[in-house]
């Protein structure tokens, strides 16, 4: 009961492959799943982004069958009796229990990737200095970095990962000096890992190549061959293609760039639309309206029903202040004047070069361009959409490990030992940054919910195994987990067919202006759920009503 809403959802098919007779019929199983859209029967592996769990599964069968034929224990269990009524419950803890395996690995996966941070930040700036810095930042400034304490089932927590791993790749191969095949191949597989996980990874992603893998393991995802990361590839490629026949010309340098620019900007959000309407894909066309609301006065349900979520609003103005109290901000700031400063120096060294062949060469220090630009567009994204801050602070604590580098402030270093302007840097970093430490280990507590909890034992022990319920999408996923019963709707809003099912009345107005204002039919059941329905079950917060056959 613990894993609410969606994360409820994505662990349920982790427990429905270890629970099954076999691993491969647990994956058929959620391959032909009748429990989720009930009557439907969905390939949940295409619709919800479930590799994870079909690997974690695997490990876990595996894991299993390993101290089972050597005899270790792998779970301790306890009877935990609650009083006041109430009856008492098995806890266990250790690998052997399922749950704490699913966990378990997600924390190890997000630890690893504090080792990926120190080493992309030394690799960065050159310095090991640099690794400690951005490491030191990510802890303190933890609670704007992750949220994988709180919600680890969720896409982002497996995917984001290997997009750190990613961008330490695309670092590398600006700043080598030849391109290896080998490292393409490492980026591709890297891009695979990030996108497989998550359904929003294509909106990150813009200069990558590992579209069509991808495509080939969701199952023939639509979404994917229609989304902006697709267009975007396509229109990069044709940019590329007719690049040479623009230096046969006489086109100054900064001409081509903004000519560029503006075909890709224009080419992507146009080449998205026609693609869009020629296969009739609309599960992601509520992300586009999102963002069209955020610079408009557009309104529809969907947008209205995101934006009621704090983390879909625009970043709240207390976060550039935690930034600015653990001095975050403005070390990244000074960083990113400095960086730009070496970029227009690069770029006035092109700019006055007149010979064609001359122009064909790169300026220096691409990666430096890049992560600038990357942070640029994190910033934007995070303002808009508060969630995606999780992108922005994590990079924000790599720029800050250029504050080591001797290419940006070399010129400091001669005079001042480089140990001590990065130790001085932290010492004052800390002093927030230890009290923010503090506040998240001291988050202790323990999840209860009864009213939920007399619900799923009622549905458990007085419902047949294929009753089929409808509701509250939080709900719907604790019903499923926890019940094992079909349900019809779900928190997964990923799909256009799903969305007309989902509605909540204050905002429903919008579609419905006709009836705006009228008592919603949830609200007059509750008082009188005859003659259609019937009440089965009522508490303190739920009530269950059934249908009544004709």
């Amino acid at each position: 009961m613990a894993f609410r809403t969606e994360m409820g959802l994505y662990y349920s098919y982790f427990k429905t492959i270890v629970e099954a007779p076999s691993y491969l019929n647990g994956v058929w199983m959620i391959m032909n799943d009748k429990m989720t859209e009930y009557p439907l029967i969905i390939n949940t592996l295409k619709r919800f982004n479930l590799y994870p769990e079909v690997i974690l599964a695997s490990w876990y069968r595996v894991y299993i069958k390993t101290m089972d034929l050597i005899g270790i224990q792998t779970k301790t269990c306890w009877t935990v009796t609650r009083g006041e009524g109430l009856s008492p419950i098995e806890s266990c803890e250790g690998l052997g229990d399922p749950a704490c395996f699913y966990v378990a690995v997600i924390f190890i996966l997000n630890g690893l990737m504090m080792a990926l941070f120190f080493i992309y930040g030394t690799y960065l700036s050159g310095s090991r200095l640099g690794g400690l810095v951005t490491v030191l930042c990510f802890f303190f400034n933890h609670g704007e970095c992750t949220r994988v304490m709180w919600t680890p089932p969720l896409r982002e927590s497996f995917s984001y990962p290997f997009l750190v791993l990613q961008m330490l790749l695309v670092t590398h191969i600006l700043r080598a000096t030849k391109l290896y095949r080998g490292s393409l191949i490492a980026l591709c597989i890297s891009n695979v890992f990030f996108m497989l996980p998550w359904q929003f990874a294509q909106f990150v992603l813009l200069t990558q190549i590992s579209l069509a893998l991808c495509f080939v393991l969701m199952f023939g995802n639509s979404m994917l061959l229609t989304s902006y990361y697709a267009s975007s590839l396509v229109i990069i490629w044709g940019i590329l293609e007719m690049k040479p026949y623009f230096l046969k010309i006489n086109v100054p340098e900064f001409s081509l760039w903004v000519i560029q620019g503006c075909s890709w900007l224009f080419g992507t959000i146009t080449l998205k639309y026609l693609t869009s309407k020629i296969f009739g894909i609309a599960d992601d066309a509520h992300i586009g309206n999102l963002l069209t609301s955020k610079f408009f006065s557009y309104k529809d349900f969907d947008t209205l029903l995101y934006t009621c979520a704090a983390e879909f609003d625009f970043m709240e103005k207390e976060t550039p202040l935690r930034y600015t109290k653990t001095l975050l901000l403005p070390v990244v700031l000074i960083v990113f004047i400095a960086v730009v400063g070496k970029i227009i120096s690069d770029m006035w060294n092109v700019l006055t070069k007149r010979q064609t062949h001359v122009r064909k060469q790169p300026f220096d220090h691409g990666e430096l361009a890049y992560h600038a630009l990357q942070l640029l567009a994190y910033t934007v994204l995070g303002i808009l959409i508060m969630r995606l801050k999780l992108f922005l602070t994590p990079h924000m604590c790599v720029m800050a490990s250029l504050i080591c580098s001797r290419q940006l402030f070399g010129w400091l270093f001669c005079r001042v030992h480089p140990g001590a302007v990065v130790f001085a840097v932290l010492a004052a970093m800390s002093i927030q940054g230890s009290a923010n430490l503090q506040t998240q280990w001291n988050i202790v507590g323990e999840f209860s919910n009864l009213p939920q909890e007399e619900l799923i034992e009622w549905i458990k022990y007085s419902t047949k195994p294929d009753a089929v319920f409808a509701g509250a999408m939080p709900t719907m996923a604790s019903v499923k987990l926890s019940a094992l019963r079909p349900i019809v709707n779900h928190p997964h809003y990923e799909d256009a067919g799903l969305r007309p099912g989902c509605s909540m009345p204050e905002i429903w107005d919008v579609e419905d202006p006709a009836n705006a204002g009228k008592p919603p039919l949830c609200n007059l059941l509750v008082k009188d759920s005859k003659p259609h329905f019937t009440t089965v079950f009522q508490n303190s917060v739920y009530k269950v009503l059934e249908v009544i056959e004709e």
